[in-house]
């Protein structure tokens, strides 16, 4: 992981007691709500539904055992007990004090952690594959560049008031585990004919009100002209993004209206002022950065342990776990574990104090005290070796984070919804709880396979239904909560948007509606097919039948 120095050490103290001060003149009405409010923002402090909410970012995902405890004490002693981790690989408390912000601000400094440009109109945390470093089918470890990103976006000068909010992934692997093709940039490593590292790039994705693929806007870019590239884009997105309207001002409608060609263009014509100039990577930069990501100390293991396959054989329910939830290592002997926040009757994405502490005990015990933050909300020790996964999957049980389902039905991606957020139409948690309760069946969820279920609380679409193969939105009725059915999205290398398949429906029908889905899919499916291909060989239009027909 990358560690601070000292000139990063004091900007974060400093910028802790400058928003302590003015946090202070705030409560003292020394400045007013809007004066309050950007300032506010640049540090990550919402004013949700029914309490403030602070986001602290987990720079691409990478959470250190020490940095895992301070987040549960900070959700001890100023929150209710637990955080809420998101699809960005952030953490969110829910409900801390005002008055209590620059503590909870100042201890996470203790730990190399910050809330810097989690919201506002600015770059924010830049997010890659959770297995970064330890999956099999990387091509290079897109990590030392994710923290390049870091470094020359935090409190870039030119980019603190875009005309919205600026996302960036990064892939660095065969498969896109990391939703690049829906970020305002998308970056995906490449090899070139001539075996040379590079990029291409891919501009304008993005969800929410007005949702749309990104488009390649160069084939093959070398590594060391990334920033000076990034900053060609942003600086395009800046002087023509709209921003008299917020409904239009994302990267996304510009690249649309300037056709991905114009805007290509433009970023080329803007390129050509500062390619090779003090941006360009040096080889010696990517060295540096590169050496906080270094393979840890693994054991030299062959093969899985006997005792290993014994206990696979004598326990199905461990077999089950070890098929679901975790995935193949690239250093033989391990695997990597996803610990599963999607327990049944558990808001998904959320973690007690208690589960804290004990996944970074976890991470020390079995691994090289590392955690990830996964942007399907769940959380990852990389490196566990395969003769400690029993132990640990008895211990993982005890702490309700053994549960079988990474990849089905039941793992969904959920916002906080309207139980929280000020901008949602309708709640999520509830429905989320009430579908895991109706199909709360591992052997149905194997048999039906891999299925993404993603529900949002409103347009934002923070919950990313939109590439769900079902997904599910929350809308405001005449004052009433209903939510309205999308099928056929999905992310990764197909990227696709799902399809409305008719009127909303009630909250107390989305059960029901999910089993008719489903039983379309069962009846009519083929041999091996998984949900999404079904799905995308029927069309909607059988499962829209299903769903509104009359019962008789």
């Amino acid at each position: 992981m990358y560690r601070y120095d000292a000139i990063d050490h004091r900007i974060v103290r400093e910028r802790v007691e400058e928003f302590r001060d003015q946090t202070r003149r705030f409560l003292a009405g020394e400045l007013s709500e809007d004066e309050f409010r950007p300032l506010r923002l640049m540090n990550g402090l919402y004013i949700q539904r029914l309490a403030p909410m602070l986001r602290v970012a987990i720079p691409y995902g990478h959470l250190s055992s020490t940095q895992l405890r301070k987040l549960a004490d900070i959700a001890r002693r100023y929150d209710k007990g637990y955080g809420h981790f998101t699809t960005r690989q952030n953490l969110q408390y829910n409900w801390p004090t005002l008055e209590s912000v620059p503590d909870i601000l100042a201890e996470l400094a203790e730990v190399e952690m910050h809330a810097i440009q989690t919201s506002g109109n600015c770059v924010r945390n830049t997010t890659t594959d959770a297995f970064a470093g330890v999956a099999a089918d990387e091509l290079i470890d897109p990590r030392p560049y994710c923290e390049i990103i870091r470094q020359w976006s935090t409190l870039h000068p030119e980019f603190a008031y875009l005309p919205r909010k600026f996302k960036i992934a990064v892939s660095g692997a065969v498969e896109d585990r990391a939703a690049t093709l829906v970020h305002d940039i998308g970056l995906h490593v490449v090899k070139n004919a001539a075996g040379e590292v590079g990029f291409k790039v891919i501009v304008g994705g993005g969800l929410g009100r007005t949702p749309i693929i990104g488009e390649v806007v160069r084939e093959f870019l070398p590594t060391e002209h990334l920033l000076t590239y990034l900053d060609a884009i942003l600086r395009v997105y800046n002087r023509f993004g709209r921003r008299d309207n917020k409904y239009k001002a994302r990267i996304k409608i510009l690249v649309k209206a300037l056709t991905v060609e114009g805007f290509a263009a433009k970023v080329e014509e803007e390129w050509s002022h500062l390619k090779d100039g003090p941006a360009t990577i040096r080889p010696e930069d990517v060295a540096h950065y590169a050496s906080f990501f270094t393979a840890p100390a693994y054991e030299s293991l062959s093969g899985s342990p006997a005792e290993f396959a014994a206990k696979l054989a004598e326990q199905p329910a461990f077999a089950r776990w070890v098929e679901r939830n975790t995935r193949a290592h690239r250093q033989s002997g391990y695997r990597s574990v996803v610990l599963s926040l999607k327990k049944t009757g558990v808001p998904p994405g959320d973690a007690s104090d208690a589960q804290m502490d004990a996944v970074a005990d976890w991470a020390d015990r079995f691994g090289f005290g590392e955690i990830r933050v996964a942007h399907e909300q769940n959380l990852i020790l990389p490196d566990v070796k395969e003769r400690d996964l029993f132990v640990l999957w008895e211990l993982a049980k005890q702490q309700g984070f053994a549960t079988p389902n990474v990849g089905l039905l039941t793992d969904i991606i959920c916002c906080p919804g309207g139980d929280f957020c000020s901008l949602a139409n309708a709640k999520s948690i509830p429905v989320a709880e009430a579908i895991q309760q109706r199909f709360d069946d591992f052997d149905y969820l194997n048999d039906l396979g891999e299925i993404d279920l993603n529900m949002s609380g409103c347009m934002n679409a923070c919950g990313h239904h939109h590439v769900g193969h079902i997904g599910i939105l929350g809308v405001d009725k005449n004052g009433e909560e209903w939510y309205q059915i999308t099928l056929g999205g999905s992310q990764g290398n197909q990227t696709s948007l799902g399809k409305v398949i008719g009127p909303s429906f009630a909250r107390a029908q989305m059960p029901d509606v999910i089993e008719k889905i489903l039983s379309v899919y069962v009846e009519q499916r083929q041999q091996g097919e998984r949900f999404i291909e079904a799905v995308r060989r029927l069309g909607i239009t059988p499962f829209k039948e299903r769903v509104y027909a009359k019962d008789h």
